[in-house]
């Protein structure tokens, strides 16, 4: 029988709109303001009496708390009523927990649980359309001169010391290395080395105390490319986390000399990121010292894991973390977490080369951290007197693994003797991520508006319903009753493709919108095909029954034809384009999709329901 669909088809419709409706469904449901509080290490996990702690610090300082809950990943979330209140909410429960806790601005899906259970949540929405959070990250420039400075100062030594001239080691000052010599000869030779091999110095000689002092400054062309190449390696790094992180559609960029700009967007964990972004983490790979070895080749490190004794190992270093390639979390045959590395050549040489020869002695890789300090300083602010705070690092070496060598090693081996898995993971992605120059500390965080403004974003909002509502009369005038139909599949056609998008996890920008608009005149061109080829066969004599089944087969090859080449387009913008173009290609591919669904099944099964088996005389198109 002529257009009659099989019962399959209809309970396939209506199972495709159910799941619409439901997976759309938590974009009605705004989002509430508030604070994400994590560990600064992934072994410290949240508990209910931390929750209470910050809620009591909330409640003296006036700020009302809308509920607390604790996260599957060992987070906490605090929910504000107000979201004026989130800033000085973060820095009163900051100063109460301390700075082993990470205290981020968030903002919390309000979707029902019983959407949540079925894994529905809502569509991610791009800084132009939600804002987000707002980090302004300032690099410690000071710290990585230091750091350049002690390479230099170790490897002028070195030198020296192949050369067979006597030294003495003096403390830097004002940022210049300083070395001793016994007379105006041995100075002069040093100093000859010195200009010879290393062209970064400027080099001034006095006389301290009986003793010639030879002091090397950075020029001030060296200080300026390690400020400049400190920030560069820096935002690569805080891009390479970010993307590690799986943050949708960040904004990752430099502002000034020393200061880097990250913005999230939308609902993100932003706990999480705030604690990556700025954790200055490196590896050492050191030797144990030998029992007879003396003191001045030694150092004493402590193990993070309590009770166990300090450790005598070799200041000589076998390899840092910078020459990690990659690195990722596992277990071991024990089921303890581990992480496994891959060295570049050079790195896979050196382990290979101090390995070979040390067969049975120990080796310690040594877990480098920065740690924020933070101290409260009375200052005065608008003529008001306020504790204002001030954040310092601290740095922190300790031995995380103390193995023996069984055989040399080479390019790829493990790291054991981590806390959980969240150490091992977090320790992986710093490393693959890269190392940060030089230390960073938050010098801003806040919320942002969107930046389109609430305007251009109802304006964008209204375009597309207006779009929507013209569309709809237009097709309603030209078509009649089979317009009102293409009218419900449109709609049907919207709500599929909201939920395809929340599904997927793709982010919504302005342009997406744009793309949304143009999905909605693509469906109803395609439904426009197949009501004027029907008006041509009913025209051209055919029975009502036969014109419908033949405007819809005959119009099929067309629609399909147009669509596909649209597709094409669409993959080539999401290929080649960035930012706003993918936005807009992720859309208009998505909507290509489901308006070939609705206009075709949908409305062809809408049809099939009133017409279908009837013997008409008439037809309303």
């Amino acid at each position: 029988m002529l257009n009659k669909y099989p019962l399959w088809k209809y309970l396939l419709i209506l199972v495709v709109l159910a799941v619409g409706i439901i997976y759309s469904a938590p974009n009605l449901y705004p989002d509430d303001p508030a604070i994400q509080i994590r560990g600064q290490s992934a072994a410290l996990q949240i508990g209910q009496a931390d929750l209470d702690r910050a809620e009591r610090a909330l409640k003296d300082a006036g700020i009302a708390v809308k509920s607390s809950s604790l996260g599957e990943q060992g987070g906490g979330l605090l929910r504000l009523t107000r979201q004026e209140d989130q800033l000085p909410a973060r820095d009163v429960v900051h100063r109460a927990l301390g700075d082993e806790y990470v205290v981020a601005l968030n903002l919390a899906p309000t979707t029902p649980d019983w959407l949540r259970n079925l894994g529905a949540g809502p569509m991610k929405l791009g800084l132009d359309l939600s804002g987000g959070v707002h980090f302004l990250m300032e690099v410690d420039m000071d710290k990585a001169v230091d750091a350049r400075l002690k390479v230099y100062e170790g490897e002028v030594k070195s030198l020296l010391r192949k050369e067979r001239v006597r030294y003495r080691s003096l403390p830097q000052q004002d940022g210049a290395i300083q070395l001793g010599f016994t007379d105006a000869d041995t100075l002069e030779k040093a100093q000859a080395l010195v200009r010879r091999n290393f062209s970064d110095f400027d080099a001034t000689s006095s006389e301290r105390n009986g003793m010639q002092v030879l002091r090397l400054a950075l020029t001030p062309a060296k200080l300026a490319e390690i400020r400049e190449y400190s920030l560069k390696q820096n935002l690569t790094t805080v891009r390479n986390r970010v993307n590690e992180l799986g943050v949708a559609e960040p904004l990752v960029q430099r502002q000034g000399a020393n200061r880097i700009v990250v913005e999230l967007p939308g609902v993100q964990d932003t706990a999480t990121a705030k604690g990556i972004l700025g954790k200055t983490a490196n590896l050492e790979f050191r030797l144990q010292a030998e029992a007879d070895a003396a003191r001045a080749t030694t150092e004493t490190f402590e193990f993070r894991q309590e009770g166990r004794p300090p450790v005598q190992l070799e200041r000589t270093l076998i390899i840092t973390g910078d020459q990690v390639t990659d690195a990722q979390a596992s277990f071991d045959e024990n089921g303890r977490p581990q992480v496994n590395i891959r060295l570049d050549g050079h790195g896979g040489d050196l382990m290979n080369r101090a390995t070979r020869n040390n067969v049975g002695r120990s080796m310690a890789v040594i877990f480098i951290e920065q740690k924020p300090v933070t101290r409260y300083v009375k200052q005065v602010v608008d003529g008001v007197e306020r504790e204002v705070p001030m954040q310092a690092f601290r740095e922190e070496k300790k031995i995380i693994s103390l193995a023996t060598i069984q055989s040399p090693l080479g390019n790829s081996f493990r790291i054991t003797g981590l806390d959980g898995p969240g150490e091992s993971s977090e320790l992986a992605l710093l490393l693959r991520a890269g190392g940060l120059a030089a230390p960073m500390y938050f010098a801003e965080e806040r919320t942002i508006g969107p930046s389109l403004g609430a305007e251009n974003i109802e304006l964008g909002a209204n375009a597309a319903l207006w779009g929507f509502l013209f569309v709809a009369l237009f097709i309603v005038a030209i078509y009649k009753f089979f317009g009102l139909l293409a009218t419900v599949a449109l709609g049907f056609n919207m709500v599929v493709l909201v939920a395809l998008m929340s599904l997927l996890g793709a982010t919504l920008t302005l342009p997406g919108i744009a793309g949304i608009v143009l999905t909605m005149g693509m469906a109803v061109d395609a439904n426009v095909l197949i009501f004027s080829r029907i008006r041509e066969e009913i025209a051209n004599g055919m029975s009502i029954q036969r014109a419908i089944h033949e405007g819809f087969d005959r119009a099929f090859s067309a629609i399909l034809d147009g669509n596909l080449t649209t597709l094409l387009v669409g993959g080539i913008l999401f290929a080649m384009g960035t930012g706003p173009v993918k936005g807009f290609a992720v859309t208009l591919s998505l909507g290509i999709i489901t308006s070939m669904f609705t206009a075709i099944v949908v409305t062809r099964g809408m049809v099939n329901l009133i017409f279908g088996g009837r013997d008409l005389k008439k037809l309303w198109i």
